[in-house]
């Protein structure tokens, strides 16, 4: 049985789609990218948007009963392959002890033109 996810504190979607789904106690969410759930901005650069994309998806995972301590899986969308470090040095304060598996992909254009979108699974 699966459980659709939801939180004000996400960005909502822009499809048909749902922030995350709970199945058997693991969480998978949509792609989280660095929309500022209050006011809909997008930040300037890519560290601020890497930064807001994690503000998003602790929130997700909040919403979902888990924490980024229990994320196994990401997938990184990145507009420009020569942010890989500057991603990564945002990437890697925000989880601790084993990092998650990670495949990270460069693509020619993710929704509303933001420079990264992050996907994760976690288990609860």
């Amino acid at each position: 049985m699966k459980k659709a996810i939801s939180t004000d504190k996400a960005p909502a979607a822009i499809g048909p789609y749902s922030q995350a789904i709970e199945v058997n106690g693991v969480i998978y969410t949509s792609g989280v990218i660095p929309v500022v759930p209050e006011t809909g901005e997008i930040p300037d650069g890519v560290e601020a948007q890497a930064t807001q994309v994690f503000v998003n998806l602790v929130n997700l995972l909040q919403a979902s009963g888990t924490s980024m301590e229990q994320v196994i899986k990401t997938t990184v969308f990145i507009k420009e392959m020569n942010d890989f470090s500057k991603i990564n040095e945002i990437y890697s304060k925000y989880f601790t002890g084993v990092f998650p598996a990670r495949s990270c992909v460069e693509v020619a254009r993710l929704p509303k033109d933001v420079l990264l979108e992050i996907e994760a699974i976690a288990t609860k």
